[in-house]
């Protein structure tokens, strides 16, 4: 984000759109995950700091939590993983295109207009409801 934020300040015309990539972990984090969870929660202030600082130079910043995307990452869930109850569980997992498209709606936008935040999970992970 650095590197990008100092490349649209400097260019004719000032301007452009970060978007950091997030975790649903940051809202409602997996047992034992306190690493991961801890820098999914940095990673939202930094999406805030870079889109209150970028305002003046028309830079924008958005952040997208993904949940459960069908990757090497979340293989573990096809087979089952710990929940907050203790229990073993398989959760379901979504295909990475949905999550492809989501960013390049993010990315489409105007630069007058912003989507902050925006959760994509598996419909029916248990991330609502976990804990």
């Amino acid at each position: 984000s650095q590197g990008a934020f100092a490349l649209m300040k400097q260019q004719n015309p000032q301007g452009g759109r970060i978007i950091n990539n997030g975790s649903i972990s940051a809202h409602a984090p997996r047992p034992f995950s306190a690493p991961y969870t801890s820098t999914k929660h940095a990673i939202t202030g930094l999406t805030k700091s870079i889109a209150l600082d970028g305002r003046p130079y028309n830079i924008v910043c958005s952040q997208i939590d993904i949940g459960n995307a069908a990757t090497e990452m979340t293989e573990r869930m096809a087979a089952g993983i710990i929940q907050a109850d203790g229990s073993i569980r398989v959760e379901d997992r979504m295909e990475v295109n949905h999550v492809a498209n989501a960013v390049v709606h993010i990315a489409n936008l105007p630069l007058e207009a912003n989507i902050l935040f925006m959760t994509i999970m598996a419909s029916k992970m248990p991330m609502v409801g976990r804990g």
